[in-house]
């Protein structure tokens, strides 16, 4: 393990036996890759990606890893992550056989498969440790150049707290901005749009990053020829290198093999990035990967003899080895010791890993085939076929959970001794209520801080108020409330800072807090979305602007299998509540006026997605969410920044619900629900029903997910017996979940006495123009005549067909 040092004074004797500790650490991992691989073909484990190859650089880096720095990487840093102390063996196949506690899998209590790390940021109560007297390690993901948006976030910071005064909850997140984000990404995945999105990005911000490049000329089976130009990729980005006349990166290139120059090397980057606040790229080449990419195949498939032998005679951990034979470190018969030892060390550890992980699960098969032999022996007509599936399980040695429910749900059918059978169903009942939240729980924040923890306040206004404001200037008189009141709050994306957003929700708010706070961003989403997750991690409240919401789809690969997965994939030991701030739905031509809420809502679960219809009810949200620890996606309605709304008297300090729908107009014959601009049509067309006799019940849901917590549209529906949903989206979009909603998780068909329906836009993107939006998306004229031929179908006499 890499701890602290104050003293830079080394004895030989102090330099040989931290040469000799990082040999050990080196050999540990990978026996740990060895024998992991062996797991994996036996079938104890189910997949194996290992860090074998890389093992000597990722030392190197260990050294120059401080605590208080945050690593983003890839699946191949087990030995980094041993050598910071934060990964024993025992840990490492515990995380290999999908071990269901976190005491035993730290990295993700079996959610992801090996070699994906993490460090934990929060306390039981999900409040923030001190991650200053930590090393850190924000939480892999497996999508390739994945982990880049987010590092950028996390150098970020460093920026923010070491140039920003007032921001009073800092001393938990840095000291004084010194701390450095550290990437890791293999070569090949640097052909990926979002390595290049990131590293133009970090060189234009000028945070404090350090790139590492593990190139061992392979991407899987590919070769670096069909992967990058010149088949190197610092080469090719030679030109970011800084000079005197321009800002860019400080780049080195290092023979992965060579601890000494890989040791000189990351002192020199750590020193430039964490003193300078200047980014660093390090490509190490010349690496090997002696099982090739994974478990799923062999390299001797489509690697020649002559590089197979390359490999073996380059191998990082044998150059290491003749390196401190040459410099008399250690002689050949000790290190033939240590390995010896290391190795049934490792092998110890595997073996109490696996133990550790089957034997609870054998006592449960063990339980239930004593059950089981119980109900056989009570049977009347199906003892042979019980027996049978006894016998099946019986022999099972290494027993799923899976294996047992199965038995026990399919014996469940046979039974037709009621005792018996109110037996084993509540041994069923309990098993799953007992195993299904190690595989379930936390998508979203358990903590006190999670947004069911907000109350409602109501906006207050003066006396014979009107409606006089523009929207836009009720959210930037709200947002400055807010910057006032979290220092840690900050804003970035394109064109909020100059002139204040395209809709000028922000006017005048980068003159009064800063350009840091207040922030220009170049035209790139998914590091946008990226920024935000790593500053969130560190602490910040950021909120990242995407101009438009059709323009989401650039980042919804990074919200999706990053920040969604964030609190499940760590099972809530890490969190990162990013606002993100957008505008939809209705305005003019295909790029401008979409509304993939089918989308979105179905990629992003794990992030709360709210709709208001008004720019209130959006600065509401806006001023609940930073009360809570979870992230959310406002989407503020494209056409209602020149609408007049009242000037509330509390900006900052009204908040509006979330999950919690509200009733704009009471009725009695037809409930109609939707959200966002579509509303204020709904509303008209409600008008001009009730001329006709129709008492409609007009819903704004206000929040797609959490939807409807109070259950409240369905008590709607007790009273009116039908329902409408009407939606901008495409047909089947999210009509299509909160159909789902309403008629199961709340049973409303119980009370329908007509067809639920929906009516949404049609299902090609919107057409430019007043004529595009008319005949794209729905109409005061379609909802009216929708509404009016269901209560023709009620009451043909009294409603006529009107066509």
């Amino acid at each position: 393990m890499i701890k602290e040092k104050n003293n830079t004074t080394l004895t030989f004797e102090d330099f040989k036996t931290e040469v000799l500790n990082d040999y050990r650490i080196a050999v540990t991992s990978r026996e740990c890759s060895l024998l992991g691989r062996k797991e994996v073909l036996t079938g104890k484990a189910k997949f194996g990606i290992f860090g074998d190859g890389k093992e000597v650089p990722q030392l190197a880096m260990a050294k120059a890893f401080k605590n208080g720095d945050f690593r983003s990487g890839y699946y191949r840093d087990q030995t980094f992550m041993m050598a910071i102390g934060e990964l024993t063996p025992k840990q490492f196949f515990a995380g290999l056989y999908g071990h269901t506690d976190l005491d035993y899998d730290p990295m993700s209590a079996g959610r992801q498969m090996g070699g994906h790390f993490v460090t934990h940021s929060l306390n039981e109560d999900g409040s923030w440790k001190d991650l200053t007297k930590q090393k850190n390690s924000s939480a892999d993901i497996s999508p390739t150049a994945g982990q880049m948006p987010r590092l950028l976030g996390l150098a970020q910071a460093s920026k923010i707290y070491r140039n920003v005064d007032g921001i009073t909850t800092k001393d938990k997140f840095s000291v004084n901005g010194n701390e450095v984000a550290w990437g890791t990404i293999g070569n090949a995945s640097t052909s990926e749009g979002l390595f290049f999105e990131t590293i133009n990005a970090a060189g234009v911000l000028q945070v404090p990053m350090v790139m590492s490049v593990w190139d061992d000329e392979y991407g899987i089976s590919v070769h670096a020829k069909h992967q990058t130009t010149k088949e190197n990729i610092s080469e090719i980005l030679k030109g970011y290198q800084r000079d005197e006349d321009a800002n860019g990166y400080e780049i080195f290139r290092v023979k992965g093999w060579d601890y000494a120059e890989l040791v000189s090397t990351y002192e020199k980057a750590a020193a430039v990035a964490r003193e300078q606040h200047v980014p660093v790229l390090i490509h190490v080449n010349e690496l090997t990967q002696p099982q090739g990419h994974s478990t799923s195949g062999s390299h001797e498939r489509y690697k020649n003899g002559e590089r197979l032998a390359w490999e073996r005679d380059f191998d990082c951990i044998r150059q290491m080895r003749l390196w401190m034979i040459a410099i008399n470190i250690a002689s050949p018969e000790e290190l033939s010791e240590i390995d010896f030892q290391l190795k049934k060390e490792v092998l110890e550890a595997k073996k109490e890993a696996w133990s550790s992980f089957i034997n609870p699960i054998i006592e449960d098969q063990k339980n239930l085939l004593a059950l089981l032999e119980q109900i056989a022996e009570a049977s009347i007509n199906h003892k042979e076929r019980i027996r049978k599936y006894i016998s099946e399980l019986s022999v099972i040695k290494s027993p799923l959970k899976k294996e047992m429910l199965v038995i026990a749900r399919k014996i469940l059918r046979f039974i037709e001794v009621p005792n018996s059978k109110v037996i084993l169903s509540n041994w069923i009942k309990n098993y799953i209520e007992i195993t299904q939240p190690k595989f379930s729980s936390n998508l979203y924040s358990d903590s006190d801080s999670n947004v069911f923890s907000v109350q409602k306040v109501l906006p207050e206004y003066a006396d014979n108020a009107k409606a006089d404001l523009d929207g836009r200037m009720i959210l930037r008189d709200n947002f400055d409330a807010l910057f006032t009141k979290y220092p840690e709050t900050l804003i970035f994306g394109e064109d909020v800072g100059n002139i204040g957003d395209v809709n000028q929700g922000l006017e005048g708010m980068q003159e009064k807090y800063g350009e840091l706070r207040v922030a220009d961003v170049g035209i790139r989403e998914a590091t946008i979305l990226g920024q935000g997750i790593g500053m969130a991690l560190r602490g910040l409240r950021p909120i990242a602007e995407i101009q438009y919401l059709d323009y989401l789809l650039y980042a919804i690969q990074i919200m999706s299998d990053d920040l969604a997965t964030l609190q499940y994939r760590t099972v809530g030991k890490q969190k990162a509540p990013l606002i993100i701030r957008t505008r939809g739905h209705r305005l003019e031509g295909i790029w401008h006026s979409g509304s993939p809420m089918g989308m979105i809502i179905n990629a992003i679960r794990g992030i709360h997605v709210l709709v208001p219809r008004n720019m209130t009810q959006a600065a509401g949200f806006y001023n609940a969410l930073l009360e809570t620890d979870e992230p959310a996606l406002v989407i503020e309605c494209l056409n209602g920044y020149r609408l007049k709304e009242k000037t509330p008297l509390n900006f900052g300090e009204f908040k509006t619900p979330i999950g919690v729908v509200e009733t704009l107009k009471e009725g009695s014959d037809i409930t109609l629900v939707s959200y966002g601009s579509t509303l204020r049509l709904v509303e008209q067309a409600a008008i001009e029903l009730l001329d006709l006799g129709i008492d409609c019940e007009v819903i704004d849901i206000q929040s797609l997910l959490p939807f409807d917590v109070n259950k409240d549209i369905v008590k709607s529906i007790a009273k009116t017996n039908r329902l409408l949903v009407i939606d901008e989206d495409v047909p089947g979009g999210a009509s299509a979940f909160i159909l789902q909603q309403i008629l199961e998780e709340q049973n409303a068909y119980n009370y329908l006495d007509s067809k639920p329906q929906t009516l949404a836009a049609k299902e090609h993107r919107p057409a430019y123009g007043t004529d595009g939006d008319y005949f794209s998306k729905p109409s005061a004229e379609d909802i009216f005549e929708k509404v009016y031929s269901m209560m023709n179908e009620v009451n043909p006499s009294k409603y006529p067909s009107l066509y």
